[in-house]
This record gives C-alpha cells, sequence and structure tokens, in this order.
C-alpha cells in the first residue's frame, strides 16, 4: 500500500462536480491536508485495534521485544490514548532468548504499566510434555505453551505481529484469523474480508488471532520507527559480536549457539533483522548503526529478513504453514 494522495470529490450547487481540470472531477488536496502511505497504514491498523477490543472481551497482544511486536505496541498506545493500553502482553519464552530483548521486554512492560503474561517452555519440558529437539533450537516447541496460556487466561484475541511480506504462509491468513477449539489454522477454510470488515464470530473454546500490521513491508516498519522515534533492542543495531558461520548465516557464541570444531569463531560487525532464539537466528553483515542507515539498507535488500536469518524457517519449504496449522503465530 502506498498511497501518498487521495482525491477528493467537490459537489457544487445543483449536484454539479468541482474539480482542478475540466471533466477531471477532483482536484488536489492541501499539503498539509494529504496522508502519506505511513498515515494510511497506521489509520488501518488502529482501527482494527480498535475493533478488536470492541468486539472481545478478553483479547491479549503478543510482545516479545521485537521490532513488529514493538511497533504493534506504538499502535495500541496511541489507539488508546490518553488511556492505557486495555489488554495484558503475552511472550512465550524459550529459554533462548537474546537476553538484550528480554531485558527490553520488561523494561516497556514496567514503563508502560502493562500486564505480562509468560508461556514458559522450558516449564513444559521440566513437566515432560514437550522433549527437546535434536538440532536444540526450540521455536517450534512453542505452539504448546502459546496455546495453554490462552487457553489458561480464556483469552479471545490474540493480537500477532505477523506481515504479509515475511512468509507465504502469512501471506493467505486474513488479518483476523479464527482458530478452531484445538488452537489450528485451515488455510482452506478463511473467511472473506470485504473492505474494512471484519467477521470475529467464534463459539466456546474458539479464538482469534488479529494482524493489526499484515499489509506493512519491513521498509514500512523501520521508517515508522525512525518517523516515531520508537526505542528498539540495541541488537537491532550495527555491533560487534563473535560469530560462526552456519548453513549461510552467522550465529552468535552464546550458551545455546555453540559453534562446531570446523565453525571458527570470528569477531565482525553484525546486526540483526529479526529477533528469535540464539540457536536459529543469524545476524547480518552489517555497519547500520542507526535508524536512518537501517532505512537505507532495508530498501536494498533483496532478501525477507526471516528468508536471510531464520534457520527454523528453512527446516522445509512449508515450514512456517506447518506450523501455523499446529497453532503457532
Amino acid at each position: 500500500m502506498s498511497t501518498e494522495t487521495i482525491p477528493v470529490v467537490g459537489v457544487g450547487h445543483g449536484g454539479a462536480r468541482r474539480g482542478g481540470h475540466r471533466g477531471a472531477g477532483t482536484r488536489p488536496l492541501p499539503e498539509a491536508a494529504r496522508l502519506s502511505s505511513l498515515d494510511v497504514l497506521e489509520s488501518e491498523s488502529i482501527h482494527i485495534l480498535r475493533e478488536v477490543v470492541a468486539e472481545f472481551e478478553r483479547p491479549a497482544m503478543l510482545f516479545s521485544g521485537g521490532k513488529d511486536s514493538v511497533v504493534m505496541l506504538h499502535l495500541a498506545t496511541k489507539a488508546f490514548w490518553p488511556g492505557r493500553v486495555p489488554f495484558p502482553v503475552l511472550h512465550v519464552d524459550t529459554g533462548h532468548n537474546f537476553p538484550e530483548v528480554l531485558d527490553f521486554r520488561d523494561r516497556t512492560v514496567e514503563r508502560l504499566g502493562l500486564r505480562l503474561v509468560v508461556g514458559s517452555v522450558q516449564e513444559y519440558l521440566d513437566r515432560g510434555e514437550l522433549a527437546e529437539r535434536a538440532d536444540g533450537t526450540r521455536n517450534p516447541l512453542q505452539t504448546a505453551p502459546l496455546l495453554g496460556a490462552i487457553a489458561a487466561e480464556k483469552f479471545d484475541a490474540v493480537f500477532g505481529g505477523g506481515r504479509r511480506d515475511e512468509d507465504k504462509a502469512r501471506a493467505k491468513e486474513r488479518i483476523l484469523s479464527l482458530r478452531d477449539e484445538f488452537g489450528q489454522w485451515d488455510p482452506r477454510n478463511q473467511r472473506p474480508e470485504l473492505w474494512n470488515l471484519y467477521n470475529g464470530r467464534h463459539t466456546v473454546g474458539q479464538h482469534v488471532r488479529a494482524f493489526p500490521i499484515s499489509n506493512w513491508t519491513e521498509l514500512d516498519i523501520w521508517r515508522y520507527i525512525e518517523r516515531e522515534g520508537i526505542e528498539l533492542p540495541s541488537i537491532y543495531y550495527a555491533h560487534e559480536r563473535e560469530v560462526f558461520e552456519r548453513d549461510g548465516m552467522w550465529m552468535a557464541v552464546g550458551p545455546y549457539s555453540e559453534p562446531r570444531a570446523s565453525e571458527p569463531v570470528v569477531a565482525k560487525t553484525v546486526r540483526y533483522r529479526t529477533v528469535g532464539d540464539m540457536s536459529c537466528t543469524g545476524a547480518v553483515l552489517s555497519s547500520a548503526a542507526s535508524v536512518a542507515d537501517v532505512v537505507v539498507e532495508v530498501a536494498a535488500s533483496t532478501l525477507t529478513e526471516r528468508g536471510a536469518t531464520r534457520a527454523d524457517d528453512r527446516i522445509s519449504e512449508a515450514a512456517m504453514e506447518d506450523r501455523k496449522k499446529d497453532g503457532y503465530f
């Protein structure tokens, strides 16, 4: 969506149209009244947030401290200002998160006075309800704790920061997406969404996933961060880190991502385009130390952030869709 101007049809006496050109029927808006593409996206997102809060009894918002969830939460503060955000935030903690991101999450929750609900993968492992994967990554294990938290809190709508440009499976999904009694998604049985009309009907046991920034792109996100002056975890900007190369990605050295004997450790200036587990999220070589630098870098990129840096999405061609069908976001 890249609407930079909106035509206006004026009506004079007797219903005659007024326009800047004979027969055109439109006239340009004054410069100050024109909506930028970011204004249009912001307006749509705020509309979705307000619609869901008005229609559902117990909504919540996924908040990990990643850039998309940070922008989504920022939009919520604008949607309900001067009041507080009227719902809790939910994070599925795998135990393999970047410490900088967890620290940012906690500071943001405290600053905004929000209630934080945490679904813990480690607790499920300790109880024997989940088992560690052979590849060491825990991202695919998030589904059970997510559905458990939704059921325990009786959430009937959950906001997620998914965007259609990230992945083919996310591009298929509606802005309001029904989940059945088992939390599962059927990509072949989705409701139509005409204009700005969203169908949130659901029965007991079902819930709806809502995606307010579905129509945004990665570049839109960064341009909005720049415009609004939104703070992000420091790892989104260039910094020096010990990394090793695996499967074409630069992985950080840490307790959950250790190099093999054949993988030499080197110090590189890197940043992260997306934030998942340390065990499956790769960094990109970058000197982009400011928001403006990142905007230029993203504008020139030909790969989505997930395609470039997420090992969990490389498990199969349909890795994301398979997880979404089971209940993942």
